[in-house]
């Protein structure tokens, strides 16, 4: 019988937003408190297409257990989700889909990009392999590796919470924000 292997990870807590506190009450800004539940409740949509897809399988088992980190839900229809996670290579005739699925999730959206081939096309430089999935869609958090390691994922994981956390209620609706998202032609 094999001996037990320890995963070593951050023990992930929820720290209180900045406030006031005393006797009996708690006094903070609404912008961290909604921070503070998005990002302890992500929904990711997982849109795996290879090796990258068999490694955030591994993530979500026992092992390195997902749930731990507030993402345990994964959904399969984008509009019940939050966080795209597109892994592996993507080709260009999924891009139209890709960004369809994008459009449909729920906002505020966020993308994780995970792995080499969702990144930048990885080792395939063809014709037919998207470069990248930033030239159809905005990508918030990059995992690089080919594919990567659990680890990787679960930090990138803990990246994009951290921005959903810092993040403003009002950055959505900003003059930089309309400005991006009308770089990549979506209105």
């Amino acid at each position: 019988m094999g001996r037990p292997v320890r995963f070593n990870t951050k023990i992930k807590t929820v720290e209180m937003p900045e406030g006031y506190s005393g006797q009996g009450f708690f006094a903070t800004s609404f912008d961290k408190v909604i921070g503070m539940a998005r990002k302890n409740s992500i929904w990711p949509l997982p849109f795996a297409t290879s090796c990258c897809g068999i490694e955030f399988m591994a993530t979500m088992g026992a092992h390195y257990d997902l749930a731990r980190f507030g993402a345990e839900r994964l959904g399969f229809t984008p509009r019940q989700c939050d966080l795209l996670m597109v892994m592996g290579t993507i080709a260009k005739k999924m891009g139209p889909v890709l960004r369809e699925v994008y459009l449909q999730m729920a906002e505020p959206r966020w993308v994780l990009a995970v792995g080499a081939c969702a990144s930048s096309g990885g080792i395939f430089d063809s014709y037919s392999v998207l470069q990248g999935i930033d030239q159809i869609i905005p990508v918030d958090v990059y995992v690089p590796g080919c594919p990567p390691r659990p680890e990787a994922i679960l930090d990138g994981i803990i990246k994009v919470q951290e921005l959903i956390g810092q993040e403003s209620l009002r950055r959505r609706h900003s003059e930089r924000y309309k400005e991006l998202l009308n770089s990549y032609g979506i209105a």
